[in-house]
């Protein structure tokens, strides 16, 4: 029986879209499926957007080989689509002398994952390099390959390019069962059956869930919340190095670092909890963020909170990701428990994941695959001459609407026409940053909603925040049209 696709890939994240790219460069017919009404709306849209430098990862295990192969992966790649990336360094702090033993066997495990340029800095020296510093810092563990990279731009610049290579991607799509059918699968979702030779489960949170309808293999998924607070781009420069407390067992601790688009972060949090959709910050997570982060810095500039959020890790019990075929199920691969370092790793594992089905399916590679794509025109990055070019050449850029951010509508416009392109307002904040700003959409969303009803050809009572039903608006007035 002929197949729909050689491969369905489950969860449109930063691993699903990755490994949907490198797959897309084969001959290949492939689909990724997304239960959100956009890619990067789960796990990977509440997220730290650091590359770490793999120094805390078990020597040998799947995270230290996908983070330090994934670090290095991280600038070509981001010269190839066009995204923004920066080794800023990081800095990991000792607060007391008890912690000095560990500094020192994080320092020796990162030697031993080989991580380049590791260095043990007294506090004096760390506090030369980051002047805001607390003052209890005794040591720190510097690793200069450690970076930031915006989460949104990565995995939507991957959905981006795979898009144009020939996947298919299917949004709005919920995955509702998973079974082995002669010589492939069949996957149900609540809108179609579809047939697949292979397929490849990058279903974050919900990963053991899927892994369950095939294979008997043990795997548990505990969902991890994390939140955060993120700060106006007036203190962006408030620390330069991406600044971590030692590691505890829930993970790499609070952080405090500038992003790639110039605010500071606070963040994250670890709470485990049973609702793999719940999201929700409280007043007492944030008071503990804040009161953590302030260990590591002084004066922490807290005024300029503009928002707090928060995301879910999916936390394997094995505390190591788990990427390969399942051992009971031929053609299906899983890519399960992907928390930190994650995202530095996700090139990795897309390459990796890719490498194994290829040879598994004997598939051939394209002559024709495009590797580069570009970025949408960032209008007040640009010199003025570039921009009056710009806006002559399509008045759309001449109109500014989220002011905070100085996005035009010639910006919003393309965001929504590219590949995958937005469909929602968080669509369009986490591709061209309206709404991001320090007022949080509160002047724009009117204009970005009308922008949205026309490009769409939907009613503005059809549109939404992000996923359906959180429409903004029930009905019209009386008498108004």
């Amino acid at each position: 029986m002929r197949k729909d696709y050689d491969i369905v890939i489950i969860g449109g994240g930063v691993i699903g879209c990755a490994v949907a790219r490198e797959l897309s460069r084969r001959k290949l017919r492939i689909c990724l499926i997304e239960k959100g009404e956009d890619v990067c709306s789960a796990t990977s849209k509440a997220n730290s957007g650091i590359v770490h430098a793999g120094f805390d990862a078990k020597p040998g295990s799947m995270k230290a080989k996908m983070n330090l192969q994934g670090s290095r992966m991280m600038p070509q790649l981001a010269e190839e689509l066009d995204i923004r990336f920066r080794r800023n360094g990081s800095l990991v702090l000792c607060l007391s002398e008890d912690g000095l033993p560990a500094l020192r066997a994080l320092y020796e495990r990162g030697v031993e994952n080989g991580v380049e340029g590791l260095a043990i800095l007294t506090g004096e020296e760390a506090r030369r390099k980051e002047p805001n510093l607390s003052e209890s810092v005794v040591a720190a563990l510097y690793a200069p390959t450690g970076g930031i990279v915006c989460p949104f731009e990565l995995t939507i610049a991957l959905a981006e390019n795979a898009a144009v290579n020939g996947v298919e991607f299917r949004r709005n799509e919920t995955v509702t069962g998973v079974s082995r059918e002669d010589d492939g699968y069949l996957v149900t979702t609540d809108r179609a059956q579809i047939r697949a030779t292979c397929v490849v489960n990058a279903a974050g949170v919900h990963a053991d869930e899927i892994h369950r309808m095939v294979s008997a293999v043990p795997l548990h998924i505990t969902a991890r919340k994390g939140d955060y607070c993120l700060l106006d781009k007036e203190v962006g420069d408030f620390v330069s190095c991406t600044v971590f407390q030692l590691p505890s067992a829930l993970g790499k601790g609070v952080l405090v670092t500038p992003t790639a688009h110039g605010n500071l972060l606070l963040g994250p949090t670890a709470t485990d909890v049973e609702d793999k959709e719940q999201t929700a910050t409280t007043a007492e997570e944030i008071a503990y963020l804040t009161r953590t982060a302030a260990l590591s810095v002084r004066d922490l500039p807290l005024r300029s909170v503009i928002t707090s959020f928060s995301g879910l890790r999916a936390h394997e019990d094995g505390d190591d990701f788990i990427i390969g075929e399942a051992a009971d199920a031929e053609n299906f691969f899983d890519a399960a428990g992907i928390e930190s370092p994650g995202l530095s790793s996700a090139p990795a594992i897309g390459r990796y994941l890719a490498e194994l089905i290829s040879e598994k399916l004997h598939a051939e590679g394209k002559t024709d695959f495009i590797s580069t794509r570009k970025a949408i025109p960032r209008l007040a990055e640009l010199p003025l001459e570039e921009r009056r070019a710009l806006i002559a050449a399509n008045p759309l850029y001449g109109s500014i609407v989220c002011r905070c951010e100085q996005i035009s509508e010639g910006e919003i416009v393309e965001a929504i026409r590219r590949p995958v392109g937005a469909v929602s307002l968080d669509g369009i904040k986490r591709r061209v940053r309206a709404g991001m700003g320090r007022c949080q959409a509160g002047f724009c969303t009117p204009r970005l909603m009308e922008i949205l009803a026309r490009e769409l050809g939907r009613p503005m009572e059809a549109i939404c925040k992000n996923h359906s039903g959180s429409e903004l608006l029930t009905g019209r007035m009386e008498g108004r049209k």
